[in-house]
């Protein structure tokens, strides 16, 4: 019995960590593009993603930010957008089913929060890895 809820958490885990197809149709998409970009391409990587949404820069109305100021460092979390004051629901897909679940809208806020902390649109492997990375969460 042990045995099958273990099997079961795990592949609970996994289900967890996948994009719906939408979005896995918008991730293949990118990889086309970063295939493009850099024919050395291989993959996304949640590590790169992490570390471009923690990075500082100076960023939207010279302030030095990253994804974090606004995003807080535990993405399970609700935090507080420091150019609005309002209140950013958890970014954590675990946390917060909704979250990566529309293209749209997903497009949307990376052209966003790109251009506010970076003051230039992703690349595709930026994107892809910023979206690895947040899936993990």
């Amino acid at each position: 019995m042990k045995k099958v809820a273990l099997l079961f958490l795990c592949a609970y885990a996994l289900n967890a960590a996948q994009f719906n197809p939408a979005m896995q149709g918008y991730i293949d998409e990118l990889r086309l593009e970063a295939k493009n970009l850099d024919p050395n391409f291989k993959d996304f990587d949640a590590l790169r993603g992490e570390k471009i949404f923690t990075t500082k820069n100076i960023g939207k109305n010279s302030q030095e930010i990253s994804c974090q100021s606004c995003h807080g460092s535990d993405l399970k979390k609700e935090a507080t957008n420091i150019f609005t004051n309002k209140t950013i629901a958890p970014l954590s897909p675990s946390a917060n089913p909704s979250r990566l679940s529309d293209v749209k809208e997903v497009k949307k806020w990376l052209k966003r929060n790109f251009k506010d902390v970076y003051l230039r649109e992703g690349t595709a492997i930026e994107k892809g890895d910023v979206l690895y990375y947040l899936i993990k969460q």
